[in-house]
């Protein structure tokens, strides 16, 4: 039976021929004209056709066969038509159009609809072009740059390969922006064409460039207040003369805007104003406010509420040196530091630094209390792109401390150090990947400005992976030791503990390390108190699972010791944990069984803030 779309096909063209034959009877024509407006303007409007399926055949390449049924369903044809030998070969020239770009200029196609009212095109795609020659030639400056000519050279499409007319239109494209975006801003095809012999079943490319002269990056154009020249001219990855380089600016761009000067800025060519071959870059920039404020609070267990607040002024002078200072509160601790930075060659990453604190600590749980007073200079180095960063530094300590059994005591120490650190995160935040490194080394002398002979090393690590979206699992690992001639006479606040949420969970902050019994001279009753230790080994592995947006389950098991004697046995922690991925970083809740042979008990660990 005919479908709807077949007796509206018949319905057009008996009006049309209808209107034709009347074409001189005024009145009828104009009725039977009306009518073939309507039948072929507003009726289709009505009835929407059902898209086709089209099963093609004979084709194996996903690539050809994806675009023959993209040319297909761009085919405005109902299924019922596709028996007449006027749209099969309607088809034929579709499907021939779609397979020819990739070297099939003869192919053959034939359409059958079967019982069912499946649509099958069968296509037989015979034997495809093949180059034959491929003549190419540079003329120009880009002549005798080999850069320029091994991208030239670099067209997939050899002699004896099958035509590939995207390979050879893609090519075209991207040697133009290659050419651009390396100074060639004079660049054009004199001369491109693909030649096909059919009969032969062969094809000769032909592609002449005409390079034009490389163009050279020339001095630096400021648009604002110039204040910064003297910062951004040490930035400057280029000097005046070097051949031009989108990559070059793109470096220079991202390296202005990692600066932490400016609110906004940008680095741009302006070809235009070209002077010779030399190419202006004029530098658009909005300098950071004279001073920058911030706060940031976080909780966790051992620690309770806390709070930074962080003042920066980020230009002192025309040369960048920049100041800041950040005050720390906790109930257990309060801080105040001071850090002027004077950049060297690489701003964000090459930089020296004078630092200043001041410091209170006090524990109740290991009866520890102390107050320091410090003073640093630092030298970082950190190469272009490299999460490696070395700090070369040299400290002034002087700590007065009272803890256990030991009386107040005061210890000056100086200290050259050095540092390596590697950090690499996918997020500021809520972090799915990242590795963490740093080994530490600080030196003291007694007589040459420390009261004691100190050694201590400091190696920690931490690694983040996950898997499928939804497996995320944690490893850290922490070893640390202290050679010295007089221990006791060590500051408190640099003795290694154990224990606590970023350490062994189930015990209480910085709980295992060597004890002291001690008196209290109000009750006359001893108790037990940490004093640090000598060594420190810790490691934990933790395994999460994502069970809905923003939420995970995870289990953990730590292990590790503070202490004396490095055979002394290790502590454990294990237990269950869920993770809140909130919009100011992650929340963690820990509850955990803390197994010693000291004895074991539960304790709830409560982390806000970014792992790494």
């Amino acid at each position: 039976m005919p479908s709807i779309w077949s007796r509206l096909a018949n319905l057009q063209d008996q009006c049309f021929r209808q209107f034709i034959s009347r074409v001189n009877k005024s009145t009828s024509a104009l009725t039977c004209g009306l009518v073939y407006i309507v039948v072929c303007t507003v009726v289709p409007f009505v009835y929407a056709q059902a898209p086709i399926t089209y099963n093609i055949q004979g084709v194996e390449d996903d690539k050809l066969r994806n675009n023959i049924r993209l040319h297909l369903n761009n085919l405005d044809v109902e299924k019922a038509l596709l028996t007449d030998p006027y749209w099969q070969d309607e088809v034929g020239g579709t499907v021939a159009t779609a397979v020819q770009p990739f070297g099939y200029y003869n192919s053959e196609t034939k359409v059958s609809i079967d019982e069912s009212d499946k649509v099958t095109v069968n296509v037989t795609l015979n034997a495809p072009l093949t180059i034959n020659k491929v003549t190419r030639e540079i003329i120009g400056a880009g002549r005798e740059d080999k850069a320029f000519r091994a991208r030239f050279n670099s067209l997939k499409l050899k002699e004896g390969d099958v035509l590939n007319q995207t390979i050879y239109e893609s090519f075209k494209s991207s040697m133009f922006n290659y050419a651009l975006s390396n100074g060639y801003f004079d660049y054009f095809w004199q001369a491109t064409r693909l030649d096909l012999v059919r009969d032969e079943k062969q094809a000769n490319v032909l592609l002449i460039a005409q390079s034009g002269p490389q163009y050279q990056f020339g001095e630096l154009k400021f648009i604002g207040d110039d204040k910064a020249r003297a910062i951004i001219e040490r930035l400057k990855p280029f000097k005046s003369g070097d051949a031009y380089s989108s990559a070059t600016l793109a470096d220079f761009n991202r390296s202005l805007n990692q600066s932490g000067y400016f609110t906004r800025v940008i680095a741009r060519p302006v070809v235009s104003e070209a002077e010779g071959l030399l190419v202006p870059v004029e530098v658009s920039l909005l300098h950071r406010p004279t001073d920058a404020f911030n706060v940031s609070v976080g909780a966790a267990t051992d620690t309770g509420p806390r709070v930074r607040l962080g003042w920066e002024r980020p230009w002192v002078n025309s040369e960048g040196h920049s100041v800041s200072s950040d005050i720390f509160i906790s109930a257990p601790e309060q801080s105040v530091t001071a850090d002027y930075r004077i950049p060297m060659r690489n701003i964000t990453r090459d930089y020296a630094s004078i630092e200043a604190g001041y410091q209170f600590i006090e524990y109740s749980n290991i009866s520890f209390e102390s107050e320091t007073l410090s003073l640093s200079a630092h030298r970082y180095w950190q190469q272009d792109g490299s999460p490696w960063q070395q700090d070369y530094s040299l400290t002034y300590l002087r700590e007065t401390y009272d803890q256990g059994e030991l009386e107040t005591n005061t210890t000056s120490l100086v200290l050259p150090g050095y540092s390596l650190t590697y950090s690499k995160k996918d997020s500021e935040l809520n972090i799915s990947n990242g590795n963490y490194f740093q080994v530490l080394a600080q030196y003291g002398k007694e007589g040459f400005g420390s009261d004691i002979d100190y050694v201590k090393t400091v190696v920690e690590a931490m690694f983040i992976r996950t898997y499928n979206n939804k497996h995320r699992i944690t490893l850290r690992g922490e070893l640390g030791a202290i050679k010295t001639n007089s221990f006791d006479d060590v500051p408190a606040s640099l003795r290694f503990y154990a224990g606590g949420d970023q350490s062994v969970r189930g015990f209480r902050f910085r709980d295992l390390s060597p004890k002291a019994e001690l008196i209290n001279p109000e009750t006359g009753k001893s108790y037990v108190e940490s004093i640090g230790g000598k060594y420190l080994a810790t490691s934990s592995v933790e395994y999460a699972y994502s069970i809905a947006d923003n939420w995970r389950i995870a289990a953990f098991l730590d292990a590790g010791k503070a202490a004396d004697d490095i055979s002394d046995s290790l502590a454990y922690g294990i237990g269950p944990g869920i993770h809140w991925l909130s919009p100011i970083g992650a929340v963690r809740v820990y509850l955990a069984r803390g197994l010693s042979k000291e004895g074991n008990d539960w304790r709830v660990h409560i982390i806000l803030g970014p792992e790494l």
